[in-house]
């Protein structure tokens, strides 16, 4: 591949590695963003139908926020760390040096198709590499506007966009990148692992699965109904962390479901298919997928659809159980499953039967609660009486474990990502210590000594 070539050749340069071309590219990045933001709100709407509110707030003032706080951060991450020294290594000096890996790889998803390109990018100039882009074939008008952000901030040969379907993602996965960052779908997931693993390619998976909500009995319900509905119905419940479906215990269902009704009417009115701002599904396939799961339990509010604008007003479900279609895979639209609960052992066990989830919400006011499900319940990561929010903050590490992902990003946590971590010892040479050579006497005694 052309691109590919060039990008080898001039990371090789180390053009890519000092200081101020980061930083100066992560400015002219956040420049290019800025100027051309106006069209990035229109791709996105002419692809999802998002509002000009939703479209700042989730793909593009986030990313202003991390380009911010990469370029504050940036000196002191990349300065070696110091490490101790053991007492069997008296005379050396330890240090970590991050390392980039050098030509990379992003492949971005169709839900959140700007900023999911975007902020593994901050995290791939921060650590002094190259990048390819390849951008959602699903979302045509953002991936243009991506490809000429990028094409006004970079030359080619350092940040490049790839656009196509398929075949082109498939030639691109045969190429031996330094480092793979996909965002996307637990199948698909498994496709780019494989490829991966022909050329030893470290990677990032950002996936999904079954995100559970957790309503305890103690919870402050109609708080807790409001973020699990603007958790839900964000993007029309197009979100790899949107709460998948809600365990509430039994004493509080009836008045969790009268809350959980009003919030949804309150942030999408009365008649969601004709609120100008709500979010259309993004095809014909996924629209015609997530209609089957209507017929599964009882419809308690909602089930509207038009399929001429994809669109499917925010639908609560009730008496739902594990052996129904809904319940077998990750929904990604706006149909909410409630289930009913007694005691948390009874949902722990349950909700540990499935694959690990991306993300988990318990709502409770109890510390015993809260921890038992965090230490009993393994999940990506998650928020104790919110939705989502956790993956806003550049202080927490977002990423899946198991089968919803490995690796995570986002801070410091992408430059970690797109860094290797190389481990150097200096070793002194005003001495040297002869226990370590076999022609010693006495050398095992004081070995086994020094290293019990």
């Amino acid at each position: 591949m052309h691109i590919y070539n060039q990008q080898k050749s001039y990371y090789k340069s180390g053009q890519t590695r000092p200081l101020q071309h980061r930083l100066a590219a992560l400015n002219y990045l956040k420049d290019s963003i800025k100027r051309h933001e106006p069209e990035v709100i229109m791709a996105l709407h002419q692809d999802l139908n998002k509002s000009e509110f939703e479209s700042y707030m989730t793909e593009i003032g986030i990313l202003y926020s991390e380009i911010d706080y990469t370029i504050k951060h940036l000196k002191k991450w990349m300065i070696p760390k110091k490490v101790k020294t053991a007492l069997t290594h008296v005379g050396t000096k330890g240090k970590i040096y991050p390392d980039p890996y050098g030509v990379t790889l992003i492949i971005a998803p169709w839900n959140y198709p700007f900023q999911l390109a975007m902020a593994p990018l901050i995290g791939a100039i921060a650590g002094g590499n190259t990048a390819i882009v390849k951008p959602s074939e699903l979302t045509p008008h953002t991936a243009e506007v991506i490809e000429k952000i990028i094409t006004d901030a970079f030359i080619p040969e350092f940040i490049a966009v790839k656009q196509g379907g398929v075949d082109v993602s498939q030639q691109l996965l045969d190429t031996p990148f330094d480092y793979i960052f996909f965002t996307g779908s637990v199948n698909v997931g498994k496709i780019v692992m494989e490829k991966a693993s022909k050329h030893l390619t470290p990677h990032t998976l950002e996936l999904g699965g079954k995100s559970p909500g957790i309503v305890h009995e103690d919870a402050s319900l109609k708080l807790a109904a409001k973020r699990i509905a603007w958790g839900k119905f964000i993007n029309a419940g197009q979100t790899c962390v949107a709460p998948d479906y809600v365990y509430v215990h039994q004493d509080v269902k009836d008045d969790f479901l009268t809350y959980l009704t009003d919030a949804i009417e309150e942030l999408y009115s009365h008649q969601p298919l004709e609120n100008p701002d709500y979010t259309h599904i993004v095809s014909d396939k996924h629209f015609d997928r997530l209609t089957h799961f209507l017929d599964d339990g009882t419809l308690f509010y909602g089930g509207d659809t038009n399929k001429e604008t994809r669109t499917i007003a925010p639908t609560v479900l009730t008496d739902i159980t594990w052996d129904m279609p809904v319940m077998a895979e990750e929904i990604f639209g706006p149909i909410l499953p409630v289930l009913t609960y007694e005691s948390l052992d009874f949902i722990i066990d349950d909700i540990t039967k499935q694959p690990k989830p991306l993300a988990l919400y318990l709502f409770t006011e109890t510390a015993y609660t809260r921890e038992k499900v965090i230490a009993e319940i393994p999940f990506g990561g998650g928020c104790i009486n919110d939705t989502i929010y956790h993956l806003a903050t550049p202080h927490l590490p977002f990423g899946g474990v198991g089968q919803s992902g490995t690796g995570n990003y986002h801070g410091k946590f992408s430059f970690d990502t797109f860094t290797h971590h190389k481990s150097i010892l200096k070793q002194t040479t005003m001495f040297d210590v002869p226990l370590r050579y076999p022609n010693q006497k006495a050398g095992l005694k004081w070995v086994k000594i020094l290293m019990k």
